[in-house]
């Protein structure tokens, strides 16, 4: 038995399709003992994003932005989000769009990239799957200042920080955003301790 045979969708109503799409889903779920449930589920879908940690592994640095958040602001986090490079795919490959976003908010060029992983960030309710990559950087890569896109609504302060202050700072709060932590903890177990 497939996951599709377990599901029997009813009704699908958009509630929303402002800034991205949320829609409330009237579905039944067979149970594994064997009976269906009815249930009503809201999803957010904002499309599918990439996200990349560039490491310097002579200087044991790293590359992060700094920016407000209007979500988490309301959510009582009073101060800008340390965050890994991140956008959107809007219909590109993962590699492309996260080159791309890394030039726009870090001001960098980068060589190699390497994929590691892809994860559903809040699967109960958001439909996004990041893909995580991380890659070295050397200040010879930077082309411009970053910052992002005014555009898009960007205004982002790019930090170059060690790695054992930047995992001080998930320690203490100071880094709370989860792809970030991720990227973090993959680079402290993968990339510094082999060097």
């Amino acid at each position: 038995m497939t996951i599709h045979d377990r599901v029997r969708v009813h009704e699908v109503t958009l509630l929303s399709d402002n800034w991205y799409t949320l829609r409330t889903t009237r579905f039944e779920w067979l149970r594994n003992d064997g009976q269906w449930q009815r249930m009503d589920r809201e999803t957010y879908d904002r499309g599918n994003g990439a996200t990349l940690l560039p490491y310097n592994l002579a200087q044991r640095t790293v590359l992060l932005t700094r920016q407000f958040r209007y979500p988490a602001f309301v959510n009582g986090h009073d101060d800008l989000l340390i965050e890994a490079a991140a956008g959107l795919l809007d219909n590109a490959a993962p590699e492309e769009r996260i080159r791309a976003e890394v030039e726009e908010e870090l001001g960098y060029r980068l060589g190699k990239v390497q994929k590691i992983f892809e994860s559903f960030m809040s699967p109960g309710s958001v439909t996004e799957k990041l893909h995580f990559f991380i890659a070295p950087y050397e200040s010879a890569m930077r082309i411009g200042s970053g910052g992002g896109l005014a555009e898009e609504g960007e205004d982002i302060e790019v930090l170059e920080l060690g790695i054992d202050e930047a995992l001080a700072m998930v320690a203490d709060g100071r880094i709370a955003d989860a792809k970030t932590v991720m990227l973090l903890y993959h680079a402290t177990l993968h990339v510094f301790a082999a060097a």
